[in-house]
């Protein structure tokens, strides 16, 4: 055969022509050539059709800064899967694609890029800084949606957006003045999470929880009473040797220049001479008081706690409640402060060590443990977590949260999979108010604009800011000069959640025709970790601005895991580059390799083999082309085995897409993708397409060619969405096709559901029984070219006739063919013979050098075991109420005839048995 030489589409839409088919598939040239083919043709834009149903998903939009990973790969082929096969279903398929600004990551990418300039970010003013950023989005912005489309991915490119592009940012200033006049979003001093890094606060969301272990440190506070040091006084220990010290135990020892009092229950027993007694805190001296609370827990620890309101979420609210003071002694880069008298200047854990070494000297350290801890980190930059004070932005959310809440329980949204429906309940039902400001200047800056005096007003211009402020002020003459907007950013995920309206500018024009098309969307796929972050939002965003839930499902994928079950990152370095793996597989390959063992909501553990056997699933399907397309086609009388086998493949097909379909409606889409697998490689490479080939040098009857060319037609456009590239390349030459014609626009395959089912039952008995003798025979060693001869038994021990499950009948031309044997029939046993068991029916094959009587009894004893195993597996799932209940009356069938069949194979082999003079 000739190898492909294509030639380039016109400028009217015609799709490539190859000049023949290449002996070996090569995925590079094929997907290239066939990306460029669709988009020229644009066969991704979606416009408002009222002749057609809409069908929507809003990608997940991936940081600006980013690039490709293997989360990526998965989330994307999921969406381009359930995008191509609504567009294959006649829907105007529209995926929107976008970037996410990303404020902390990105700012600190444009950071580092100008520290290798030699430029400092607090050297330059806020424009000069946003005009570097810019530049640098300008150059790495788009890098991971060029990757995309080397995987396939079908957005429609026309619609990309950015989260910070002008009219996406409008609606975020849009949103946080109607929610602050709505009294929702307020300003207040609140305990928040600091990145030190990234020198912002963090939502409680982007805070990562590791396990760690951790060091105690046990202290000695001096006891004072009236100023004077009570060592001397033989006042009797507490916990440590030493008279006079009162022990605590913390786990951040250079937090204590910032204590103000020290904890202890009231009903403790060891400190009731110490109510109302001071200690000093040591190295630093200070006197701070002993205050009760019942909140210490006796059986903790050393029963005492230091009280450090400015640097813990429950020490403030010990200080709130006793009217304590709080000492903030660290800096926002998270090194010490001048208010911490000691250290000042050091780092924090640089710090630690330097006040542990000293409280050593000073005989103030008790001792030191290690412990099973937790430590908080930042998402994004991965510092460690500083619980401080600080003057930020929040946003109420329990109005917000009720309604989101009962969308997903009255399944108004339902997840995928529904275990994660809990999660969801418990993040709702605690949900706390969220903190939207950031310390940062990449965002989109908060519309709130201060006074001279100190007061503020909020605006979504600065036009309308002055003219509140001097109705505030009562100053007609104040100017905007005399103004000074907050310096703060909205946190990205305040852009992020309104994703699904801003994406169709359904805050700039509410009532425009893309936003009253294409939302609500219909599907969105993501991951479990951000089922809060994003998804509860976007739910929160949809019903207050649009009265309707932004989705109908959500998709939840897995983490992609090595094989130690870690998850991949670049850090680990463990994780291979996606476009080398599509430059070495194919974007099909790594697509079904991706979807193979990815199951909705379960962790994926990569294998290179599964890549592996993405690629050789396209060779197969390829390989398959070629052998059709070889042969030469002939007006002959049709051969009995080829009718059976078209009439066969016809039932398996509709069965096939019947399995399919209802993977998909169920997003079981690693199933739906399996069944497909084996129904390209099994039935119809392995079974089918043996059945009616045509022998060596022969032609086909054009009729069986019509046929088979017919459903591998089928079975590209079933299997487009998941490996769109090999099933394009192969139905452009499966027939001529005319300009713009596409198997991204051809129909989906449906079931007709008029197929004749006895077939699909004759090819099961068929095929075990051709499965079996191909056994015999790589057991015994015997050609597939030496003919054999079978017998079936047609009567039981009883003379009772045994139904021939089709064998006989229409499968009889089929099973002598694949198996190279001629069928005859007997009512009686055949002595000396090796036999087998299909169904009830027993077959014999006489071999010229005998058979072993042990073995074969051995072999019957063992499939006798598995046998009745199997059979009360389907008996226990039967007598099971809630499976009967709730499974459907086809499947409640088929395992009853799994229970028959299984039935009728241990009465068979059990008569083998004793067939031997063997009993149970």
């Amino acid at each position: 055969m000739e190898e492909t030489t294509t030639q380039p589409g016109s400028d009217h839409g015609q799709a490539p022509r190859p000049s023949g088919i290449a002996k070996t598939y090569h995925p590079q040239e094929v997907e290239d050539k066939w990306y460029r083919y669709w988009l020229e043709n644009q066969f991704f834009t979606a416009r408002p059709n009222p002749d057609k149903e809409p069908y929507t998903i809003v990608i997940p939009p991936p940081n600006v800064t980013g690039v490709l990973h293997m989360g990526h790969m998965l989330n994307n082929t999921i969406q381009d899967v359930l995008i191509r096969k609504a567009r294959m279903e006649g829907k105007e398929a529209c995926w929107v694609p976008g970037t996410d600004h990303a404020s902390i990551a990105t700012e600190a990418k444009v950071v580092a890029m100008l520290k290798e300039k030699g430029i400092s970010k607090k050297d330059l003013s806020r424009e000069e800084f946003l005009a570097y950023a810019w530049e640098w989005r300008e150059k790495y912005g788009g890098i991971i949606l060029e990757q995309l489309k080397k995987l396939g991915a079908s957005c429609d490119w026309s619609r990309t957006r950015f989260t910070m592009e002008p009219t996406l940012s409008a609606a975020v200033t849009e949103v946080f003045v109607d929610l602050y006049r709505k009294g929702l979003i307020y300003r207040g001093i609140r305990m928040v999470n600091w990145d030190p890094q990234g020198g912002t606060a963090l939502s409680d969301e982007e805070v990562i929880a590791k396990d760690t272990m951790a060091k105690m440190y046990h202290l000695r506070y001096e006891v004072v009473i009236s100023d004077e040091v009570t060592g001397n006084t033989n006042v009797p220990s507490l916990v440590t040797s030493s008279p006079g010290y009162l022990t605590v135990a913390t786990s951040r020892p250079e937090t204590i220049m910032a204590d103000v009092a020290v904890a202890v229950n009231p009903n403790d027993p060891r400190y009731a001479h110490l109510h109302g007694a001071r200690v000093r805190i040591p190295l630093l001296g200070r006197a701070i008081p002993v205050i009760l609370d019942e909140y210490v827990a006796i059986d903790f620890g050393t029963g005492a706690l230091k009280v450090t309101p400015a640097h813990d979420l429950n020490d403030y609210a010990l200080g709130l409640k006793h009217n304590l003071p709080v000492i903030d002694i660290l800096n926002n880069d998270g090194t010490l402060n001048e208010r911490a008298e000691l250290y000042v200047g050091q780092d924090r854990f640089a710090a630690r060590r330097s006040i542990v070494k000293d409280l050593e000297a000073a005989a103030l350290l008790d001792k030191v443990e290690e412990y099973a801890s937790v430590l908080q980190t930042s998402e994004r930059t991965g510092a460690v977590i500083e619980p401080r004070l600080s003057l930020q932005w929040f946003l109420k959310m329990e109005h917000l949260a009720k309604p989101a809440l009962a969308a997903v329980e009255n399944d108004e949204i339902k997840l995928h999979p529904p275990k994660f429906k809990n999660m969801y309940r418990v993040w709702m039902e605690n949900v706390h108010d969220w903190c939207i400001s950031r310390q940062l200047w990449w965002g989109q800056r908060i519309p709130a604009y201060y006074l001279p005096d100190g007061t503020f007003v909020v605006a979504p211009n600065a036009k309308e800011a002055l003219e509140l402020a001097r109705q505030k002020s009562g100053n007609v003459e104040l100017l905007f000069t005399d103004l000074r907007q907050e310096e703060d950013v909205l946190d990205t995920w305040f852009s992020a959640w309104l994703w699904p309206i801003s994406v169709f500018d359904g805050f700039k024009d509410p009532d425009n025709a893309d936003v009253n098309y294409f939302y609500p969307t219909n599907d969105l796929v993501t991951a479990p970790e951000i089922l809060f972050f994003w998804v509860a939002r976007m739910v929160m965003a949809g019903l207050e601005y649009r009265r309707e839930v932004p989705f109908r499902n959500v998709y939840l994928t897995g983490i992609v895991r090595d094989d130690r079950g870690r998850k991949m990152s670049k850090q680990l370095g463990n994780s291979p580059d996606p476009l080398e793996l599509i430059a070495q597989y194919g974007a099909d390959g790594v697509r079904t390799g991706m979807l193979f063992s990815s199951p909705a909501g379960n962790d994926l553990l990569f294998d290179i083999k599964l890549i592996e056997q993405g690629r050789n699933f396209s060779n197969k399907i390829w390989n398959a082309f070629r052998l059709v397309k070889g042969w030469e086609v002939a007006d002959l009388t049709n051969e009995p085995a080829n009718y059976v086998a078209t009439e066969w493949f016809r039932a398996k097909l509709d069965a096939a897409l019947r399995e399919a379909e209802d993977h998909f409606r169920k997003f079981r889409l690693s199933d739906a993708l399996k069944s497909i697998h084996a129904l390209i490689w099994d039935d119809f490479c392995a079974w089918y397409l043996e059945i009616v080939k045509p022998e060596y040098g022969q032609p086909i009857n054009r009729l069986v060619y019509e046929a088979t060319i017919g459903y591998f037609e089928q079975l590209m456009q079933l299997a487009h969405p998941f490996v769109p590239f090999i099933t394009e390349e192969i139905w452009q030459q499966i027939r001529e096709r005319g300009a713009r014609e596409s198997i991204c626009v051809a129909t989906f395959p449906k079931p007709s559901g008029v197929s004749d089912g006895r077939y699909l039952e004759g090819a099961d008995v068929a095929f075990d029984v051709v499965s079996q003798v191909r056994n015999l025979r790589n057991a015994k060693q015997l050609s597939p070219k030496v003919p054999l001869n079978l017998s079936r038994r047609t009567t039981n021990s009883v003379g009772e006739p045994v139904a021939n499950g089709l064998v006989a009948d229409n499968f009889r031309a089929i099973t002598e063919k694949l198996a190279n044997v001629r069928i005859t029939e007997t009512t009686e046993r055949i002595e000396n013979a090796v036999s087998f068991v299909v169904k009830a029916n027993e077959f014999f094959v006489v071999l010229s050098e005998g058979i072993d009587p042990e073995r074969e009894i051995a072999d019957a004893k063992a499939a006798l075991a598995y046998q009745i195993g199997f059979r009360d597996s389907i008996l226990k799932k039967l007598q099971n109420e809630k499976f009967v209940a709730n499974a459907k009356p086809d499947v409640i069938e088929r395992e009853r005839q799994k229970l028959a069949d299984a039935e009728a194979k241990i009465q068979a082999l059990r008569e083998k048995l004793r067939s031997w003079g063997v009993e149970e």
